[in-house]
């Protein structure tokens, strides 16, 4: 009977212990866990400094944020591109903004249109050129995108409006000044800029 107690009380014991040990553990992994999860907050938290006050802000996903920020990248890309006005200089400055987004497909369509003389003739009849983007299609799982638009070409008696489809790819690569969104276009090209209409201007 004596030993019968003993065992019992040894196993009870045992139990015990065997709970104590496992409640600790999973204290401990619990701590880990919230302690975890509260840094991962405070890091998505930042302060402004509004006239010297601290404001909190909370820091966004960038997962959430990045097909917006792809969109982004491809208008201004095109928005620089084809936005000309009668002015070399204008021209080239818009184009070296332009090209820090693309890779070298942007610098041959380049070269390609000014072998052509468009943009001398941009300059010599004194035309504006503007795009309007009507919409820009991602295929997330294979990073390509798909442009579509208009592009006018507006001179001293008319304006002329052309279709604009261009396509290519998207890759991130890091942040700079000169590519905000941090995102490379690659392989562009135009696949559609025929002529849709003109219209003659009054003239008096």
């Amino acid at each position: 009977m004596l030993i019968k107690n003993i065992e019992q009380r040894i196993k009870i014991n045992k139990i015990i212990s065997i709970s104590t040990i496992a409640f600790a553990v999973f204290i401990v992994i619990a701590g880990f866990f919230f302690a975890y999860r509260m840094i991962e907050g405070s890091r998505k938290s930042i302060y402004i400094l509004d006239n010297g006050v601290p404001v909190l802000a909370k820091q966004t996903d960038v997962l959430l944020n990045r097909p917006v920020e792809y969109k982004a990248q491809i208008e201004l890309f095109h928005r620089l591109f084809f936005t000309l006005a009668p002015d070399d200089t204008y021209i080239k400055d818009n184009i070296q903004k332009s090209l820090y987004l693309i890779d070298d497909s942007g610098k041959k369509e380049y070269t390609n249109l000014k072998e052509k003389g468009f943009y001398n003739q941009i300059i010599a009849s004194s035309s504006m050129v503007s795009i309007h983007t009507d919409s820009i299609a991602l295929n997330m799982e294979q990073n390509k995108f798909s442009f579509f638009g208009k592009q006018m070409i507006t001179r001293k008696s008319s304006v002329i409006t052309r279709k604009l489809i261009t396509e290519g790819f998207f890759e991130d690569i890091i942040r700079s000044p000169n590519n905000p969104h941090g995102v490379i276009l690659k392989n562009w090209r135009i696949i559609n800029n025929e002529e849709l209409s003109t219209q003659n201007k009054n003239s008096y």
